[in-house]
Parts: C-alpha cells; structure tokens; sequence
C-alpha cells in the first residue's frame, strides 16, 4: 500500500495585499497551480506561511478558504505545533478537523527540550490527535534537533505516528530513521535540495518551498526520483539547483514570494519581522527564473 503522503507535498505561502491583508485571490490561485502542477497533498499553516505572524481568526479562515478551494482533489495537512505542550493539547482538541488529513506538528521552539521532553511532547500531541501526526523536525529553526532514536520512539507509539518531515540536513540521520521504522512510518524530506538523496536512502519525497513557484517542476522531480528514474531526476535537481540556493539566500519565505513575484502569481509581501529579500538577490532571482522560463 501506497504512503498517503508520498511525493510532492507544498508548504503553502501565505499571500498578503499591500496592506499586509491576506490576498485571499493569489491562495486560491496557488491551491489551482498545485493541482495543475502535479503536487500530490497541501501542507497549510507551516513554516513558509509566516504562521507566528497570523491571527487565530486568520488561520482558521486559511485554512477553511484551502479545503474549500481544493473541494477534496488532494490530501491536506495542517500545521499545528508550538512550545507550550499543554496549550497545543487544548488547540487540537479545539480543531475542526473536517477535511484536514493530517497534521504537521514541528518540535518545541526556543524552551530547548531534551529527548525524553520531547518524547513526552509529542505523546500528548499523538494522543489529543483525531488525525494523523506527521512529526516536524528543523532543528536550523527551532535550536533543538531530535534524534533519530527519538523519533523511532514517537513512532512507535501508534500508527497514527505516520510520517516525520525531516529538515536537519543530515543524511545519516536520514538513513538510521528509515532503516529501523516502522512499516507505517516513513520520512519526508524537508529539504528541497536533499529530495533526489533523500530518496535514493528511502524517503517517500518531500514537503517543498520551491513548489509554490515551480509546482511541475518539483512535482517531476519527486515523481521520476520515486520512480527510480535517477537520471531524469538528477538533472532537475541540478537545472534547480542554484534557484534553491537563491530562494534561501536571505530567508524563507522572503525568497520564494521574490521569485512569485517576477514570475508574476503572488505579491512579494511579507509581515514583519520578515522583510523582502535586497535588490541584489531579487536580481539573481530573475535572471536564473530567465535561465529556467
């Protein structure tokens, strides 16, 4: 049986007008482009929709907006995550889960827990779920990275423990994960520049940033590494390659709503603390979209 969320998933910016409002007409634009793109589930309310800087009003209507917009066509994954373990406990279970999938719960931020906290963390996340839990590691974020001894002890709690998005970079990470889980449990990159290696070890693909941009491009990406088609992966991953560098130059998601911008399918608008990426990375920007279009 088929992973639910193998392949191309996309961590959904979050479109502001210039009023920093949330453009709901370039959201529902990006849902249509993912779909026509090939990306196979929608990740709603990660890190790339500037999350901490929307409302709880403003999430519940993005989110409402997404699964209306995609009318059931792809799976949908719905970031739910934070550092009080107690108070995500109490937002779950306050969750209108209608037409969410799954969700996406990303390791305690800047209290800094040890293993046995952030087994305990997610314990509860597990237990208070009615759906799915697909577990988020970035260490490069958050200042604590789980080991892969952690998270095969998360998984092994339940096969509600589905999946973890794993962003620290580190392949040999990676491969102990994959080779001592659980039938049900797989990994995910969330690294768009690690997805060709990262299932050549195993993953089951990856939850990108770059897809909001180049949704068919990543979604074949993904598929022909899956496939086993190692050649035609590796050279999108390497026409990709220097765009993926420049999207992060300056942060995420300032270089990824840059590139939509040139290309014309979201406005380069970020709340604050985030800020658009300088001229001179809007520029290489440019110039490598021109490359690729």
């Amino acid at each position: 049986m088929t992973h639910p969320f193998t392949g191309a998933g996309v961590a959904l910016i979050t479109p502001f007008n210039e009023d920093k409002s949330v453009d709901y007409s370039a959201l529902g634009r990006l849902v249509e482009d993912q779909i026509l793109g090939g990306t196979d589930y929608l990740v709603v309310l990660g890190t790339t929709a500037e999350t901490p800087a929307l409302s709880d009003d403003e999430k519940k209507e993005i989110v409402r907006f997404v699964i209306e917009k995609n009318a059931g066509r792809l799976k949908i994954v719905v970031g739910l995550g934070g550092n009080n373990t107690l108070g995500l406990v109490q937002a779950i279970r306050a969750t209108n889960f209608d037409g969410i999938d799954a969700i996406l719960s990303v390791t305690p931020y800047y209290n800094k827990p040890t293993q046995e906290g952030l087994f305990q963390h997610f314990k509860m996340v597990v237990e208070a779920s009615p759906v799915p839990v697909i577990l988020y590691n970035v260490p490069g974020r958050t200042g604590v990275n789980m080991d892969a001894d952690t998270t095969l002890r998360i998984a092994s709690l339940s096969e509600k423990v589905v999946a973890i998005k794993e962003a620290s970079g580190d392949l040999a990470q990676f491969a102990k994960i994959i080779n001592n889980a659980p039938g049900y449990f797989k990994v995910i990159s969330g690294d768009d520049g690690l997805t060709l290696p990262s299932v050549a070890l195993g993953s089951v693909g990856v939850i990108s940033v770059i897809a909001n941009a180049l949704p068919g491009m990543l979604s074949q990406l993904v598929h022909a590494s899956l496939e086993g088609n190692i050649a035609a992966a590796g050279r999108i991953q390497l026409q990709m390659g220097e765009m993926l560098k420049l999207i992060f130059k300056e942060g995420n998601p300032a270089g990824v709503k840059a590139l939509m911008e040139i290309m014309g399918t979201a406005k380069n608008e970020l709340r604050l603390p985030l800020v658009p990426v300088g001229e001179a990375t809007r520029s290489q920007l440019q110039s490598e979209w021109l490359k690729l279009s």
